[in-house]
């Protein structure tokens, strides 16, 4: 009998989100109506904000590309995680893992800025209206999208491509590893604070001056609609952010499973499937 090389590449075995598959039908359909509802909401808006030259104001401009943005981010782990759910204990094979690892942060970074973009807007929107115009040309908008990654492939190689590059992400693979990981969970922090922090401070001091403003404002005798405007906005972005910084930014001493999962839902399917709808039945156009 000929010899033959068994060699075969790394696998990794996708457990799921919970071990008990007893509620595993249950899951698959939640998930299954909360991505279609993900892609018919972020997909529609795509094609309302392209066909309708209406809504050509820097709003829905940033909306277009946020919405494209959120059906990929979620079409790339919620197809998989549904597959888990009906077939248990599946293997993924490294390279296949490698991709789905490095578009999922490459979008998920794109996602931060454009946030952090959008939080710009508005906050030039309620703190300086008269100067809304000359601030918000579309010439700033799109050099907005593009610094922000308004698509994948601009957004992978100026902000993703090199942190989806970096080592073992997963604090799970930090812990399991038997060589001492310091320097690899320093420049992981590092490289860390740089894609996630930045946008997350940018979105903290528009929002300060917008509260800052509407205080003002009601401190004046004014109306407080300004806080039903913008104030879905902020919940949902500190679901993003703060959820994101629950599962990444601690130490691989304190991961904790459980916890990890239900974080790593809400960044990954929850806040891209609210954003259209909070953006679009809270205005009139």
């Amino acid at each position: 009998m000929a010899l033959v090389n068994l060699t075969s590449g790394p696998d990794f075995l996708l457990l799921g989100l919970m071990d008990d598959t007893v509620a595993h039908p249950v899951l698959f359909l939640l998930f299954l109506s909360v991505y279609l509802l993900n892609a018919m909401g972020n997909l529609s808006m795509v094609v309302l904000v392209r066909s309708d030259g209406a809504l050509c104001s820097p709003m829905y401009y940033f909306l277009g590309h946020l919405s494209f943005v959120d059906a990929c981010f979620t079409t790339v782990t919620v197809p998989r995680l549904l597959v888990s759910l009906l077939h248990p204990a599946q293997a993924i094979s490294f390279q296949a893992c490698f991709a789905q690892m490095y578009f999922f942060l490459a979008l998920g970074v794109t996602e931060s800025y454009l946030l952090a973009a959008m939080s710009y807007h508005r906050a030039v929107a309620v703190c300086r209206p008269l100067h809304y115009t000359a601030v918000m040309t579309p010439q700033r908008c799109a050099s907005g999208c593009v610094l922000g990654g308004g698509s994948p492939a601009l957004a992978a190689p100026h902000h993703a491509h090199l942190h989806a590059l970096l080592p073992p992400l997963c604090p799970l693979l930090l812990s399991l590893a038997t060589s001492d990981t310091s320097s690899t969970e320093i420049a992981i922090f590092s490289e860390g604070r740089a894609v996630v922090l930045t946008p997350l401070i940018l979105v903290s001091l528009s929002y300060a001056h917008i509260l800052h403003a509407v205080l003002r404002v009601l401190s004046a005798g004014g109306s407080s609609s300004a806080f039903s405007t913008w104030g879905a906005h902020l919940v949902v972005v500190s679901l993003f952010f703060g959820s994101v910084l629950f599962v990444y930014f601690r130490p691989s001493s304190a991961y904790s499973v459980r916890y990890n999962r239900l974080a790593s839902v809400v960044y990954a399917v929850v806040t891209p499937t609210l954003n259209p709808f909070i953006d679009s039945l809270r205005n009139k156009e």
